[in-house]
Formats: C-alpha cells, sequence, structure tokens
C-alpha cells in the first residue's frame, strides 16, 4: 500500500510538470503580441520587405491653397513664436516637409465641404493635404499643424498604409531620415 501512494499523487495536488506546462501556456500568449512585432521587423530588415502600419497618410483640410502650402513647406512666424513661448523652439522651426515630418505631401484641389459647427450646418470650399509619414511621427506632425493651422479645430487625422511598393517606401523612409 505505501508503495502505491508513493506513485500516485494525493488528489488535488496537481503534479508539477502540469504546472510547469500551464506556466508555459499563460508566458506564451502574454508574450506573443511582442514577439509577433519582433519577427516582423526582422523579416522585414532581412528581406526589405514593407511592415504593414509603419507609414501612415494625415488628412488635414485647409481654408485655401496658401496656408496649405505654408503648413506643408514654409515657418509661419505666429507659430514659430507661441512654439518659443512653451519651450519649443527649433523642434517645429520649420514646417512639416523642412523638419522632415513628412516625406511628401499632396496639395488636392478645392473641395465643398459640408459639416455641423455650433448646432448649424455649414458649407465650405476647402483644400486638402495629404501628407505621407512614419506612423511614429503623426503626433508630431498634429501638434505642428494644432499650432499653425487658423481652424479652431482643423480637420487631421490618419490612416496606416497597409501595402506600398518597396521602392517608393524605401523612398519614403530615406526623405524622412535626419541628415
Amino acid at each position: 500500500m505505501d508503495r502505491l501512494g508513493s506513485r500516485c499523487p494525493l488528489p488535488g495536488y496537481p503534479r508539477s510538470s502540469v504546472l510547469i506546462c500551464l506556466l508555459i501556456l499563460t508566458a506564451s500568449l502574454l508574450t506573443y503580441p511582442l514577439i509577433r512585432t519582433l519577427s516582423l521587423q526582422l523579416h522585414s530588415a532581412v528581406t526589405g520587405s514593407f511592415v504593414s502600419g509603419t507609414y501612415s497618410i494625415v488628412f488635414v483640410n485647409c481654408p485655401n491653397e496658401q496656408i496649405a502650402r505654408d503648413i506643408a513647406s514654409c515657418a509661419c512666424g505666429e507659430a514659430q513664436e507661441q512654439l518659443q513661448g512653451i519651450g519649443i523652439s527649433s523642434m517645429f522651426s520649420v514646417a512639416v516637409l523642412g523638419k522632415k515630418l513628412a516625406a511628401s505631401v499632396n496639395i488636392l484641389p478645392e473641395a465643398s465641404s459640408l459639416y455641423f459647427w455650433n448646432g448649424e450646418i455649414e458649407e465650405a470650399t476647402e483644400i486638402l493635404l495629404l501628407m505621407k509619414t512614419k506612423t511614429s511621427k503623426v503626433h508630431m506632425l498634429s501638434s505642428y499643424v494644432r499650432l499653425v493651422h487658423p481652424f479652431e479645430i482643423p480637420e487631421i487625422f490618419s490612416l496606416p498604409m497597409d501595402q506600398g511598393d518597396v521602392h517608393y517606401l524605401k523612398w519614403l523612409k530615406e526623405g524622412m531620415e535626419e541628415d
């Protein structure tokens, strides 16, 4: 009888191998997102392929073409003064392209916009900017646009790029590399 009890565990006491399996399974489930991200980045580095979501397209509305061009390519003095006042001087001293917040900006022609503003339906003619950037730079780009944009609440949103030509995506990357 003593021998039988030593080979079979008592009820209610799981074997150590079951506990180890449960720990491994739990650790695997918790680290899956990290392991997947690292493996995609490694695959991208080795093969030169594109990782979905690395780049984004930022959409911004503007009241006219001149403001769209100012946001895209030149510094606005008033915005520079505001930025210096809050301690951000050189970071945004040049516009989107000059500071490499985006590699490319398209200024699309006039479009009619209908929207609610202060409880009323408004209609306006606007210009749309499409800015291609790294997803990691979307927040800085949005902050810059909010500071220089004449609208109280500018339309700023982004969509991640899911697919793209490898040569174009390489060009985007090179266009935003710091000197």
